[in-house]
């Protein structure tokens, strides 16, 4: 099979050779206009005067653009309406677009957006979650709860018992290619959009949207991505938009990037959170009760807030069993960035929160916190079912061929028509999406009610700490701490249980299209788009495998919204999942019909013609793929196919907070070494082992490209990435100078990687499972070392907040020797 093989990127030869080409490379049309915002520099206020006639007047400027000139107000937001292309008389974060100009150049449109007389009547801006929780500023009158149990009871009848709280700080993106966008008008009235972006089809409803035409009259395009992360998610709506509009105002082709400074004051990060914890434990470390009361940070407009902050709770438990568990979750509205989809998509910050309690137990019990982990696991599945052993595929990497840009999409778990309005939104949304899965009366389940039955981390973790040696070196390491009074080193491992579908159930579908031509080459296209993940490549194997034909013989053309209509995001992890299913669905319809002729034409039995090798054997008949395609063709067969393919099994009501969001879970095991200096904060991640479960990989290769990617993406926001918001609500971390994501040097010295060998228990594709977002949460394993690591200055328990810089691994090292 084709499947299940080391091939490189489809792509690879263009990426390193710069042919690779994206938005800003597309050859326009002599007369393109260029686009560029004019941006609030207030937090919170009224505009009470806008004067624009010098941007004008201003070299190389065709038109200027303000909201009074939008028709249908031009909502850019991805559900509730709340976001305006341009300002609608207040502004609501510095960074805010008011006006557009249109001009003949890039350069020419930044220069003059500068010109614009703006006064605001500025406001007191509420910028940060005490300011939000001061103000009871939020986008839900009250807390949503999810629980199971009598948390308070179990706690207060603990042996023994915790309480602490916790910040985690929000995350750039920092994809290579910027927001990108170009609009070229059409014939009738259509126009076509050429975005980066994960969800063509929201593009194309914001678009019709925006020019009160119907969907069929836009056309969108997505060859690649330089990056994603779901900072592409519905953050390239705004841009789309704009170019759309300009378009049909001017009657040219238009297009807008955003620089690099611009891109990060305006889009949105991932969500920053507070996490107040109580638990209650045995003197095993194991839980009896837990609960936990989550502060997110959302932004100044909903954008995917709810789902993000939802599915933090949905991953509250990470992988212990929790009987008695509280989780209460607040979506605080502050005069910043609107906080959007980001990897994981608010997963990392539920586990963060669980894996804080675990660490915090065991510094209170004196016991290795790996022993208290394991106490609190699930049980595993029947032995022998989908289990396994690791295999190595990578082995004490020295070297960073391996970049940490290969995100598989990041989640729009509950996008909303934008024809739905917010209080319907939630109407819609207390509606369980299917019949509540019935579940046994033993059966372990998470605190939302879905039964764990695919649970491999006990056998994961017993293969990870063997192979890495975790005894002898957690030895090690206590002996190098107590005779190095500066430097000091830090263990800690970590496991990833994450849930794989939408939680909007509905997203949880994709279509395909397949043609087979004459010569026997084969064209597919689908929903998914490509960020360089290695989707396309992953999807072209499927139908090589289906055809049984070489990997030369299949092409992936750009997503594009007249192929295939109504498309998910790229996202959920669940690209390869859904898209792998609908294009071998396809290519099995036209299989089975030139079976079907083929044994009537050479008087064979159907079920004896195979296809593999090139060739199709039937009977003592043995074509290629090409004549076999052309004789197909010359009897009038089609060799043209949709397919389509909706994730099974899934119910789930948001509201009520139970049913089975997931289809299955993805497990993963780090284990990570630090050393810290402690005159200086300085720190370095010396060792990381990592076993990580992709099911039956597609294609190891990526996967382990993807593990690596999202291992060091993962330690970067916990540690090196900090974001700083003035007190006039001023990003001042807009820029690589200021902002500092993990570069080559910052990998692990010793970076150790498994596939875990074994199949998903579910159907899947091949059997393989998701492997975009879980990676990204094995990088805690490296912010807890370090919090290990400041253990051994001193007595008390760090408390250490994320990320954990050099600032705030000083502050704590004084805590625990106060």
């Amino acid at each position: 099979m084709t499947v299940r093989q080391s091939l490189p990127h489809d792509a690879a030869p263009l990426h390193v050779t710069g042919r690779a080409r994206y938005v800003d490379d597309i050859p326009t049309a002599s007369g393109t206009l260029h686009l560029c915002f004019g941006l609030s520099d207030v937090a919170f206020g009224t505009i009470t005067a806008l004067d624009v006639s010098a941007v004008r007047a201003a070299n190389g400027v065709v038109d200027v653009l303000t909201a009074d000139d939008l028709p249908n107000g031009a909502d850019v937001s991805p559900s509730a309406h709340d976001e305006p292309l341009l300002a609608l008389g207040e502004v609501h974060y510095i960074g805010q677009p008011i006006f557009l100009v249109i001009a003949r150049s890039h350069l020419a449109a930044r220069k003059a957006a500068r010109l614009a007389s703006v006064e605001i009547d500025a406001r007191r801006a509420i910028l940060s979650i005490d300011d939000a929780i001061a103000a009871n500023s939020r986008f839900e009158e009250g807390p949503r709860i999810y629980q199971k149990g009598d948390a308070a009871t179990a706690i207060d009848a603990a042996v023994h018992r915790i309480e602490g709280s916790m910040e985690i700080g929000g995350q750039e993106h920092f994809y290579l290619e910027g927001q990108a966008a170009l609009a070229i008008p059409q014939e009738g009235g259509d126009m076509l959009v050429h975005s980066s972006t994960q969800h063509p089809t929201e593009i194309q409803h914001k678009v019709a949207h925006a020019l009160n035409v119907p969907m069929h009259n836009v056309r969108v395009e997505t060859r690649r991505m330089g990056g994603g992360f779901g900072g592409k998610e519905s953050q390239g709506n705004a841009l789309a938009v704009a170019c759309a509009l300009a378009a049909d105002r001017t009657g040219r082709p238009c297009k807008m990037r955003y620089d690099r400074d611009d891109d990060m004051m305006i889009t949105g990060k991932r969500h920053d959170f507070r996490i107040i914890y109580r638990a209650g434990f045995d003197d095993t470390g194991r839980i009896t009760g837990v609960e936990f009361t989550q502060y997110a940070r959302c932004g100044w407009a909903l954008d995917l807030s709810l789902p993000v902050a939802d599915r933090a709770m949905l991953h509250s438990d990470n992988a212990y069993l929790l009987p008695n568990a509280r989780i209460e979750s607040h979506r605080l509205r502050t005069n910043t960035q609107s906080a959007t989809a980001f990897r994981g998509f608010g997963g990392p910050q539920g586990m963060v929160g669980i894996e804080r309690v675990m660490d915090h137990i065991a510094h209170a019990l004196g016991r290795d916190p790996a022993d208290v982990r394991r106490v609190n696991y699930y049980a595993d599945m029947d032995a022998g079912d989908a289990g396994g052993r690791p295999v190595p595929q990578v082995d004490t990497k020295q070297d960073c061929n391996a970049p940490p840009e290969g995100a598989s999409g990041q989640k729009l778990d509950e996008e909303v028509p934008s024809d739905v309005d917010l209080t319907s939104r939630g109407a819609v949304s207390s509606v369980p999406s299917g019949p509540a899965p019935e579940v046994p009366e033993n059966a372990q389940t998470t605190p939302y009610g879905q039964e764990v039955e695919d649970f491999i981390l006990n056998g994961m973790t017993d293969k990870l700490l063997s192979s890495a040696d975790y005894t002898a070196r957690r030895a090690a390491v206590a002996e190098w701490n107590a005779t190095n009074p500066i430097l000091k080193k830090g263990l800690a491992f970590s496991p990833v249980k994450f849930g794989i579908s939408f939680t909007l159930t509905h997203l949880n579908q994709a279509g395909a299209l397949v043609h087979v031509y004459a010569d026997g080459s084969v064209q597919i296209n689908h929903g998914g788009t490509e960020m360089g993940q290695g989707l396309f490549q992953k999807v072209a194997q499927v139908a090589a495998t289906a055809f049984g034909i070489d990997m030369p013989s299949v092409r992936i053309t750009a997503t594009d919204t007249g192929k295939v209509p109504n498309t998910s995001a790229t996202a959920a992890s669940s690209g390869s999942d859904l898209n792998g299913m609908a294009v071998k669905a396809a290519c099995d319809t036209i299989r089975e019909r030139m079976a079907g002729f083929l044994a009537d034409y050479y008087q064979a039995a159907k079920d004896s013609v195979r296809f593999e090798g090139g060739e199709v054997r039937l009977g003592t008949e043995c074509l290629s793929f090409a004549a076999a395609a052309q004789l197909t063709y010359e009897h009038r067969i089609s060799l043209s196919s949709t397919g389509f393919y909706a994730t099974p099994k899934l119910a789930w009501d948001r509201i009520k907070g139970t049913g089975r969001p997931f289809f299955y879970f993805a497990y993963g095991a780090a284990l990570t070494e630090v050393v810290l200096d402690t005159l200086t904060g300085e720190n370095r991640i010396l060792r990381a082992d990592i076993v990580h479960d992709a099911g039956a990989s597609l294609n190891p290769a990526l996967d382990i490209g993807q593990i690596e990617g999202g291992y060091v993406q993962g330690a970067g926001w916990l540690t090196t990435e900090e974001l700083v918001w003035d007190d006039a609500g001023r990003l001042r971390t807009h820029a690589p100078s200021t902002y500092k994501i993990p570069a080559c040097g910052d990998r692990p010295v010793v970076f150790n990687v498994a596939l875990w060998e074994g199949e998903n228990r579910e159907e899947t594709i091949y059997r393989s499972k998701a492997v975009g977002e879980p990676p990204l949460m094995l990088g805690i394993s490296a912010f807890l070392a370090l919090s290990d690591a400041v253990a051994a200055c001193g007595r008390g328990y760090p408390a250490l907040d994320s990320p954990a810089t050099p600032e705030r691994l000083l502050a704590a090292i004084q805590r625990v020797r106060g």
